[in-house]
Order: structure tokens, then C-alpha cells, then sequence
């Protein structure tokens, strides 16, 4: 069988044997895909160190036409992800990892998302100085994955009428209802939280892919407010809670080098 070669960025790793692994990719060509690298952590395989956690480069993998793991042949090198200064930046690439591998079918191509989480990890890499920025990031990030595997919350309208929203003051969000609701909509729903206009509107430019996240500051109290939002709107949307934000919203420090 021919070996496909595309771009793509290590999700998992687990050990099989000793010296083989089950690597799970999200490929810019085939999407998600869980295959075996046999021998990877031999001293002269060829790997080339490229299957750790968030590392990006290419990979050649024999497609399997029935179920079971593809094959894994050769993967070179682009770049590694690195630790910088910030553990809520580490945090991100983890929470980048777990998401593409949670809300992605296998073997679904989506050339705009492998883009999107590719610059993402990229960003986060060896991120040194203020990582305020990162919370923006992120939510970019998310909006990104949601519209583009059809799970994109309604934010300008309600989300169960079409209705318009109030003008002034708090907006309820219905994470069972996909986004926003009128007063009227509100009522005996569950799963129902109240935003405040700044996060909202710091929410919507997040959602725009024409807003670019750096041009989107978010002061403490909006960036907790809208990160508590995502979080529990993914959590709802998975079924179950997400690993990495729990621990990223008790981070909030920086690396000590030593």
C-alpha cells in the first residue's frame, strides 16, 4: 500500500511494546488519525524525535482501508513545542490537544481547522512575557472549533426564536440551547447562565474571524468571566469536564527557571 505524507500535529502518545507507539495526529490532509509507529523510540528510527506531545511536521502514514490503526512509517520534524515562561501558555497547548482530540471524528479533514490550531500551538510555544493574552487566544481558538464543526453558539440573536436580545444589562445564556436568549426564551430552561455585556461583547469579537485575538484585551474580571463561559459550554457539549481548564484556572503563575 502507498504511503500518504501530509502536515500534522501530535495529539497523544502512548507506549506500545518497547520501542513502539499508538500516536494520535490531526492531519491537515486526513484529519484525525490513530496509528501505530512501530519502533519510534529505537536510537535510529525514523521519527527523528517528532512524535512528542504538540509536535508539528510531517508525517507519512499507510491508510487502513477497514477499521484498526493506520501506520505510522516516518515523521520529520518542524517544530517541537516548547516551554517558555508562562504554565497557563503549557496549559493551553494541552487544552488545544484535548479539544481537537475530543470534538474531531476520525478521519474527517478540515484543512481550515488544522490552520487554525496549528497557528494557535505555534503562539503558545516558548511563550515568555505577559501571558494575559493567552485567555484571548484560546477563546479564538475554541470559537474556531466550534464553527467549523458545527457547534458555533448564536451570540447577536436568540438562539430559540431568532428574536432580538435586550439592549442593556445581562443576557442569558442557554448552554443546552446553543447560545443566547430573549427574557421571553428564558424561562424554566436549564442550563442557563447570565452574561454581563462586557463579556458578551468580548465573546462576539472573539467568535468574528475577521477580529484577530490580539486586538481583543480582556481585563481580569471580563477574561475570568468569559473563560468560566467556554468552559462549561465545551463541558456540556463533551458530556463531561474538561481536564485542562480546571488546572489552568488554579495556574495563573509563571515558570521559575532554574
Amino acid at each position: 500500500m502507498a504511503a500518504d505524507k501530509t502536515p500534522a500535529i501530535v495529539l497523544r502518545t502512548t507506549a506500545f511494546g518497547e520501542t513502539s507507539s499508538v500516536v494520535t495526529v490531526y492531519c491537515r490532509d486526513f484529519g484525525k488519525l490513530r496509528a501505530l509507529a512501530k519502533g519510534a523510540w529505537r536510537p535510529k528510527s525514523g521519527f527523528d524525535g517528532a512524535l512528542d506531545l504538540l509536535s508539528t511536521g510531517q508525517v507519512l502514514v499507510i491508510r487502513k482501508s477497514s477499521g484498526g490503526l493506520d501506520l505510522l512509517t516516518e515523521a520529520s520534524l518542524e517544530s517541537r513545542f516548547r516551554v517558555g515562561t508562562s504554565l497557563t501558555a503549557v496549559l493551553g497547548g494541552l487544552h488545544v490537544a484535548e479539544l481537537l482530540d475530543a470534538l474531531t471524528a476520525d478521519a474527517d479533514p478540515q484543512p481550515e481547522l488544522f490552520d487554525v490550531a496549528h497557528a494557535t500551538v505555534r503562539r503558545l510555544s516558548g511563550w515568555n512575557g505577559d501571558d494575559s493574552p493567552v485567555t484571548a487566544l484560546l477563546v479564538w481558538f475554541e470559537f474556531a472549533l466550534l464553527r467549523i464543526t458545527g457547534h458555533g453558539p448564536v451570540l447577536s440573536r436568540c438562539a430559540e426564536c431568532h428574536g432580538p436580545l435586550r439592549a442593556a444589562g445581562r443576557t442569558a445564556f442557554g448552554m443546552l440551547d446553543g447560545g443566547t436568549l430573549c427574557d421571553a426564551c428564558r424561562g424554566g430552561r436549564r442550563g442557563v447562565v447570565s452574561v454581563s455585556a462586557p463579556a458578551l461583547a468580548a465573546l462576539r469579537l472573539l467568535a468574528d474571524r475577521r477580529v484577530s485575538p490580539d486586538d481583543v484585551p480582556l481585563p481580569a474580571a471580563v477574561a475570568g468571566e468569559v473563560r468560566g463561559i467556554m468552559t462549561t459550554l465545551l463541558s456540556h457539549l463533551l458530556g463531561r469536564p474538561l481536564r485542562v481548564p480546571a488546572v489552568m484556572s488554579r495556574s495563573g503563575r509563571r515558570l521559575r527557571r532554574t
